[in-house]
């Protein structure tokens, strides 16, 4: 059976019996968690790849740890989600957000109702003032637009991952929808 048709919890059960087996994990997040940090952060590649690999490093020390009570999906994204914040945490650095046209398209898909109609939307000015909206606002509210509407994460996902109720994500999203309204100056 290809590793593309199994599980998560499938391949995590592989990587317990054989670690040889990560490269499955690998294959699966690496593209995933890679989007999260570059739309999470204005890093350069390069940082993002090390902090990539020292994600999987601490997924592959604590695949032990991960129970089918929280989906592994949800898991590693808090893995990667607690490693950014500590990063930045020990190198005191401002994070700010870099969209490419996928993410653009994403986020604004999602919050555009919010302007009205005589928003051009699709300008070049326009996309860099929401990037500098979204370095602006609330690093919990730039968490939740970047899982919900860039990672396509659920509510109960992102709950999972930030380890708040879900009717806090709920109200972090709108506030953070009305923020990013208020920086935003057409």
């Amino acid at each position: 059976m290809n590793h593309k048709d199994l599980t998560d919890f499938q391949i995590v059960e592989l990587v317990r019996k054989d670690p040889n087996n990560f490269e499955y994990i690998i294959d699966r997040y690496e593209q995933k968690l890679f989007n999260y940090i570059m739309r999470s952060t204005d890093i350069s590649v390069a940082e993002a790849e090390d902090l990539l690999q020292e994600i999987f490093i601490k997924v592959y020390k604590n695949i032990f740890e991960v129970s089918e009570d929280l989906s592994f999906s949800s898991w590693i994204y808090r893995i990667a989600h607690n490693h950014i914040i500590d990063h930045f945490r020990k190198n005191s650095r401002i994070e700010k957000v870099s969209l490419d046209d996928e993410s653009y398209s994403f986020l604004i898909n999602n919050i555009k109702s919010d302007f009205g109609p005589d928003v051009d939307l699709d300008r070049k000015e326009t996309r860099e003032m929401v990037q500098r909206a979204l370095s602006k606002i609330r690093k919990e509210y730039r968490e939740v637009l970047v899982l919900r509407f860039m990672e396509d994460k659920s509510y109960d996902e992102i709950s999972d991952i930030l380890r708040i109720p879900i009717g806090t994500v709920g109200t972090l999203i709108n506030r953070a929808k009305k923020d990013m309204k208020e920086h935003l100056i057409f």
